[in-house]
């Protein structure tokens, strides 16, 4: 669909002009809330000022978003399948903006508290909710297989990650065990200036995928020409280019606190450390997302965090911050499922 044939049918269905502006909030949200953990490290390791790292944020989200777009969109067909809104298109459509506002409720409050919440998560949980809202428990109906990604995603995130990062690290500790200190450390300088990117790269290429995904299925609705032969959703290049910019806009905004709670005050990071981190998380995001695994960026970069601080001494990580991380990350998908359900059955009932 044309960006001119999207705008026509925005005018004559004003209700998805509501979604639009719902959708790019949760965007904005994404970009001050989960974004910033993309290049965290790269700026608490200071191989890159902040304000330096976060246009390197947004021109590699742009490029994420456009290359897996390219490559495989899996990503955004399995997120479109994790709620069944059968029914009146009018109503799916309320269903989708309760979801977008129960979203934002929580990432706002959780940022509040500079807690990095997963982003990723809170769309599951957000859409799930509202389809509930909808159609009850059939609002589940058909959605295993999407919800078994979500698994799997959960202990690649979690798991692979820390264990990943933790193994790499001891390695490039033997590696690098008898080479200068200041010839090491100029090297991870750099290398972490690609890792960073990569990460930035990767986040694009879920989160941006995963968002419009929920773009693109409310549109469905009124539209079907959205869907292809093939059954999955044709992503057009302008909005590849409207959610980098929204994205980036929120990293700007507010991601300063995100980055000093995952880089600064969780592990204190040395370079090789801060690029062991992003290559681990971003390989991971990287393979993940060709098979269409639905993997928290949030959840992978932190986990990935602990795992290459714990390889130098377990102690160097503040497990304070990462109980409280843990705790936001469990309440994720009741809470914000129940915000969904709850903001859906007020708006199915007002509208």
């Amino acid at each position: 669909m044309e960006l001119f044939d999207f705008f026509n049918l925005a005018v004559d269905k004003p209700i998805l002009l509501v979604v639009v502006i719902l959708v790019s909030f949760v965007i904005l949200v994404n970009g001050w809330t989960d974004a910033p953990n993309a290049i965290a490290t790269v700026v608490s390791t200071r191989a890159m000022s902040p304000k330096a790292a976060i246009i390197m944020a947004v021109i590699f989200n742009f490029l994420g978003v456009l290359a897996m777009s390219l490559i495989s969109s899996s990503v955004t067909a399995t997120i479109s399948n994790m709620g069944n809104f059968n029914g009146d298109p009018s109503q799916q459509l309320i269903a989708i903006c309760a979801g977008m506002v129960g979203i934002v409720i929580w990432a706002t409050a959780a940022w509040m508290f500079g807690i990095p919440t997963s982003e990723s998560h809170a769309l599951i949980a957000g859409i799930a909710g509202s389809a509930v809202a909808l159609n009850g428990l059939a609002g589940f109906s058909g959605t295993g297989p999407a919800w078994l990604s979500v698994l799997y995603g959960i202990i690649i995130s979690s798991v692979i990650g820390f264990g990943l990062s933790f193994g790499i690290t001891k390695l490039v500790q033997v590696i690098f065990k008898n080479v200068n200190r200041n010839k090491a450390n100029r090297f991870f300088a750099k290398a972490q200036i690609f890792g960073g990117a990569s990460m930035a790269f990767m986040h694009g290429a879920q989160d941006g995928l995963k968002f419009m995904g929920v773009f693109l299925l409310a549109t469905s609705f009124i539209e079907p020409s959205v869907v292809g032969a093939n059954g999955a959703f044709v992503i057009p290049i302008w909005l590849m280019i409207y959610c980098s910019l929204i994205m980036g806009l929120g990293t700007s905004i507010g991601g300063y606190k995100i980055i000093k709670t995952v880089g600064m005050d969780m592990v204190r990071l040395n370079q090789y450390q801060g690029f062991v981190s992003d290559f681990t998380a971003a390989t991971c995001l990287f393979f993940s997302s060709l098979v269409g695994i639905p993997v928290s960026t949030t959840h992978m970069k932190t986990t990935s965090i602990m795992g290459t601080g714990s390889a130098k001494r377990f102690k160097s990580v503040d497990w304070t911050v990462v109980k409280d991380m843990v705790f936001t990350w469990i309440l994720t998908f009741p809470g914000c499922g129940l915000c969904g359900f709850l903001v859906a059955k007020l708006f199915l009932f007002i509208f």
